[in-house]
């Protein structure tokens, strides 16, 4: 398999320390594309079950009760839309779509098995049918009828709009003139937030205000139980976590078997967030240059304190005189810092890395952009495979409170700076959020999911982008959560070809055995 091939299933995006968001990856980048179902997979007869009404309220009745129509949609899928309300508070004033596929079970199907691959922004359609067996282990696939769906605002859903592909290169590559750090600097970036965040507005159809993890939630639930399921079987990877979590503090009596790999701490607010995600990513790279160092192909030399020196000398060299590209674009710290990062999100990806390093020291910024671009979902081309930019940022400025405290800002500064030297000077910028078109809703705090059962919580000891101590922080404050460690490197620990992780998962969704909590899995 090609090492400069990268599986196009999964998006993350990364927000500055100041933002009020996550930097949360959707499931790790692979080195190569996991098998596919063959796309002339015979589709088998569609099943439709009784959609479960048992105690909805009048008023969304209408919704809880719709019959889905399957329609066939390649290779051994079927594919629907799913009506929902625009505003859960006031379900009368409209509607918008959702779109899911399912893969059927290959034997008798226990049941629906939902699947979220994170972001926020991800595509749960793309990832269940680019990559089904990325998604979920060969057991789940025999046994569930596999669901991926976009929540609202993303992909093939109703979508957050903002900007065609060349205003998108333009907000996503262009080098700021003023200096970095000056408050020209911070200006002309809050600036291209705002014209961003105006487009988005002008462009969605009303829908911004509604673009939250909790409407997300109760759209699942809808989900569920238009399939015809009496209680939700999960599989949330990053982001996803927070929206399991979310759904079962909401509906408690509806969980069934919930597993949240890669946490998101809900109780911590935006600025802690990237804070610790920078901490994460500089950890996740220190690792990468002693494996670097020791592979004997580095393009760097010496102790790792050394090598990390030189890179930071690199990243510096290409702030001050950025690297034309072929197609007109220059290669900054941000887009080289991009590439990096997005790289960092699988061990498997790590030579692909070093080499596109050493490249980017003789001027050669090919690799790099590749690497950026696929962070953006930016094809050779120049469209956009998908909207991820955009329902990213709609739905951390609706779910994470804009924070207005300089010291607390100068404080996590200070830690980025002495825990991260590296990333840190790439890491900081304006919050994007502080000109979005609408207040936030959402809060942060602990949850509990009191009366929801066992629920399951998959943490990795070195993941960059969701820390291992957001997996421990979240199986402390749920009433039953259980926690499975993966030792290692990389972003999520089910289906990552470790057995431990995979069979304590795939017995808990297969024989409802809940495994001792804390399970280390070397």
């Amino acid at each position: 398999m090609n090492t400069r091939s990268i599986s196009r299933a999964h998006r993350f995006r990364r927000a500055a320390a100041v933002i009020a968001g996550l930097a949360a990856a959707s499931v790790a980048l692979s080195g190569c594309l996991y098998a596919m179902i063959p796309e002339d997979a015979a589709p088998r007869p569609s099943k439709t079950n009784a959609p479960d009404t048992e105690g909805v309220a009048a008023d969304l009745l209408p919704f809880y009760s719709q019959k889905l129509e399957w329609t066939d949609c390649g290779s051994g899928f079927d594919c629907t839309e799913v009506t929902t309300p625009l505003d859960w508070e006031n379900p009368g004033d409209g509607d918008i779509t959702l779109s899911v596929v399912r893969h059927q079970a290959e034997g008798t199907a226990i049941g629906s098995l939902l699947t979220n691959p994170g972001g926020p922004g991800a595509s749960g359609v793309s990832l269940v049918k680019d990559s089904l067996d990325f998604a979920v282990g060969a057991d789940l696939i025999e046994n569930y009828d596999v669901i991926g769906f976009d929540p609202r605002g993303v992909g093939e859903s109703t979508p957050v709009t903002c900007y065609d592909a060349t205003d998108m290169d333009a907000y996503l590559y262009t080098i700021p003139s003023a200096k970095r750090g000056s408050a020209e600097w911070e200006s002309e970036l809050l600036d291209s937030h705002k014209a961003f965040a105006e487009a988005c507005d002008a462009n969605s159809d009303g829908i911004l205000p509604h673009i939250t993890t909790i409407n997300a939630a109760r759209d699942m639930d809808l989900i569920r139980a238009v399939l015809g399921d009496k209680e939700l079987n999960y599989l949330g990877y990053s982001y996803g976590t927070f929206l399991g979590a979310t759904y079962a503090k909401l509906y408690p009596e509806k969980a069934g078997r919930l597993v949240l790999d890669g946490a998101i701490d809900p109780a911590v607010p935006g600025l802690e967030v990237g804070a610790t995600q920078a901490l994460g990513f500089e950890s996740a790279l220190r690792a990468f240059m002693k494996s670097c160092l020791d592979s004997g192909s580095c393009p760097f030399n010496g102790t790792v304190d050394e090598a990390m020196a030189d890179l930071g000398a690199l990243l510096a060299s290409v702030d001050r005189s950025p690297i034309e590209n072929g197609d007109g674009r220059l290669l900054g710290a941000d887009s080289l810092m991009t590439a990096i990062i997005a790289a960092l999100y699988s061990e498997d990806n790590w030579s692909f890395l070093w080499e596109t390093l050493g490249e980017v020291l003789q001027g050669d910024t090919l690799n790099a952009f590749y690497l950026a671009d696929f962070y953006n979902s930016r094809e050779d081309d120049g469209t956009y495979t998908d909207n991820s930019t955009e329902a990213f940022r709609a739905y951390n400025c609706m779910d994470y409170p804009v924070e207005d405290d300089p010291a607390a800002e100068a404080a996590i500064e200070k830690k980025i700076a002495e825990g991260a030297p590296t990333i840190a000077p790439y890491w900081n910028g304006p919050d994007s959020c502080s000109v979005w078109p609408y207040p936030p809703t959402g809060t942060r705090g602990e949850i509990s999911a009191d009366g929801a059962g066992p629920i399951l919580v998959v943490g990795t000891t070195n993941d960059p982008a969701t820390p291992y101590e957001w997996s421990e922080s979240l199986a402390d404050q749920l009433e039953e959560g259980v926690l499975i460690t993966r030792v290692g490197e990389g972003h999520t620990g089910y289906n990552k070809g470790n057995s431990c992780v995979d069979d304590a998962v795939e017995a808990f969704f297969l024989d409802d055995v809940v495994p001792e909590d804390g399970l280390r899995c070397e």
